[in-house]
């Protein structure tokens, strides 16, 4: 199977597994990751979400020897991505686990992902320049969202390769790890995530998220809407830091799962 999901706890792993095309990603794999995707957001029990490829590629971007066959990636104004979930709106935050290459339409789904937790020697590029395809699964939206609008334009006109290292400096890459780690250190941070008040956690994300485009005063009205609706949370949880909780900062007793 192209595409198959493994679950821990609150922490749902979908692993893309072509490696043998470099994760490289056809039409039916493009719907089985949206499926994915889809499940773990109507699933109560999930609460953070990994994307790992397997065999030491993220993902090499669109599959175009399928281009032009039944297998190919279906592109329309509706419904999802070429890459699958790119489109996808999610209210549960997702993790790209980085190995290897992350290039093109991969570059796009590890975009469209929350966080990047990246191994040292991973390389990320808009390498479709070179054949002429462009980014249609929200490169040119989020890129430049991330990292600026002059860095993104560096990276998207020359179609250059961007080294982990690079990457992290500035702001692409969240974490770098060692070779070889990028899956257990994106799911030991996606089980961090889990444990906190995850109503608190998804109304300060869709705060955060609505607000591009906006003026800083409706940015300010939109973050207050979202915070007066998750309030309640907050009077259990200064409770718990009243009776002793999370002293000096600490992260480790976050209490028993809360929604």
């Amino acid at each position: 199977m192209p595409v198959r999901v493994e679950r821990a706890g609150h922490v749902t792993t979908v692993v893309l597994s072509r490696p043998e095309a470099r994760n490289a990603v056809d039409g039916p794999t493009a719907d089985r990751l949206a499926d994915a995707f889809r499940a773990f957001e109507a699933d109560d029990a999930a609460r953070v979400a990994v994307l790992w490829g397997e065999g030491g590629t993220f993902c090499a971007g669109a599959d175009l020897k399928a281009i032009g066959t039944e297998r190919g990636n279906r592109v329309a104004e509706d419904g999802e991505g070429p890459m699958g979930p790119t489109r996808l709106r999610l209210t549960k935050p997702v993790i790209a686990a980085v190995a290897g290459h992350a290039v093109a339409g991969g570059l796009e789904l590890a975009l469209w992902c929350d966080l990047r937790v990246v191994e040292e020697d991973a390389v990320f590029g808009v390498f479709c320049r070179r054949w002429g395809v462009p980014l249609i699964d929200g490169g040119t939206v989020r890129l430049p969202r991330l990292i600026g609008e002059s860095r993104a334009s560096d990276l998207i006109l020359t179609g250059r390769p961007v080294p982990a290292q690079e990457a992290y400096d500035i702001g692409l890459a969240n974490r770098l790890v060692p070779t070889g780690s990028s899956r257990a250190a994106a799911e030991a941070l996606a089980a961090q995530i889990a444990g906190f008040p995850q109503d608190c956690l998804r109304s300060d994300r869709a705060s955060l998220r609505e607000q591009h485009g906006r003026d800083e005063t409706a940015a300010m009205e939109t973050e207050l809407r979202y915070g007066m609706g998750v309030l309640g949370g907050a009077l259990e949880g200064a409770g718990r830091f009243a009776a002793g909780a999370g002293r000096h900062g600490a992260f480790e007793d976050q209490g028993p799962d809360r929604d």
